[in-house]
């Protein structure tokens, strides 16, 4: 996958989490999980462009791994608004199967880049 194709992606995946959280109940739990899943889920993709500029190697795979983090965290929210009830399984999994998917592919987009000398 190439950088752009990646940049969409991630794109699509806070797009896809912003009508997720236009669809939640209206109670003060989902308000705050889906807060916090609205600040990590489109983080994921602003940080991803912020990493491709990055000015070198090692800014690049600093700036990488929030991006993993912040993939990671948008799985923690999914569990969590799947596992109280507020968002059934079915409208869910799609999501936290791509959040760990990304997840996956940045963990090894920073083996490489550390593995180059970084």
């Amino acid at each position: 996958m190439d950088e752009q194709q990646l940049k969409d992606r991630t794109k699509q995946f806070a797009l896809r989490i912003i009508r997720l959280i236009n669809a939640l109940p209206d109670s003060v739990t989902a308000s705050v999980i889906g807060k916090q899943l609205l600040r990590s889920g489109t983080s994921v993709g602003a940080n991803y462009r912020a990493a491709c500029r990055g000015r070198s190697k090692a800014d690049f795979a600093t700036k990488l791994g929030i991006v993993l983090e912040e993939a990671d965290e948008c799985a923690y929210w999914f569990e969590l608004l799947m596992e109280s009830g507020i968002v059934k399984k079915e409208l869910i999994d799609p999501l936290l199967k791509e959040a760990n998917e990304l997840t996956a592919i940045f963990v090894s987009s920073i083996k490489t880049v550390k593995g180059r000398g970084c």
